[in-house]
């Protein structure tokens, strides 16, 4: 019993040791965070609290090559911008199109699908009627053959 307690206890320890290992200690404390509250975002301060650090030389120190491609970046950048919110907007406005299309398309089609219901049930309508207008007839047929006389009446029309 208690080797499988030992056992047991090892195996426990075995699996928890990746997360132990893993598992980090506080590295701001509460000083540490009423202060960095104070701090303005984005300022040198900040930034080094952080472990960052920028500071933006000044233009008589920025080399004018440097400048130069900076400008030229941001411009590129700029432009494929511009060119991806175009690209975006002749999306958006293609989608519209088709979508404008879908719905006339679908509303049409639904018009032809009424109409076709609308006929279907016209032209069941006079079928029904037309079976029982020769049903009738030919149950007065039948009458008149049975009493042996001669009935003269016309078959009703077709449909």
């Amino acid at each position: 019993m208690i080797r499988f307690t030992l056992a047991a206890g090892a195996a426990l320890l075995l699996a928890a040791a990746p997360v132990l290992a893993q598992t980090t200690a506080p590295q701001a404390t509460t000083s540490a965070k009423v202060q960095s509250a104070s701090v303005t975002p984005g300022s040198e301060e900040w930034l080094r609290q952080r472990g960052e650090s920028y500071h933006q030389a000044s233009d008589a120190e920025q080399n004018p090559a440097e400048v130069a491609e900076t400008i030229r970046l941001n411009a590129e950048i700029a432009a494929r911008n511009a060119a991806a919110e175009r690209a975006e907007a002749e999306g958006a406005a293609a989608f519209e199109r088709q979508s404008a299309q879908w719905r006339e398309e679908t509303a049409r089609l639904e018009t032809r699908r009424a109409q076709y219901e609308a006929d279907l049930a016209a032209a069941n309508a006079a079928r029904a009627a037309y079976e029982r207008e020769r049903a009738a007839w030919e149950a007065e047929v039948a009458a008149c053959e049975r009493a042996r006389r001669v009935c003269v009446t016309t078959p009703p029309a077709k449909y």
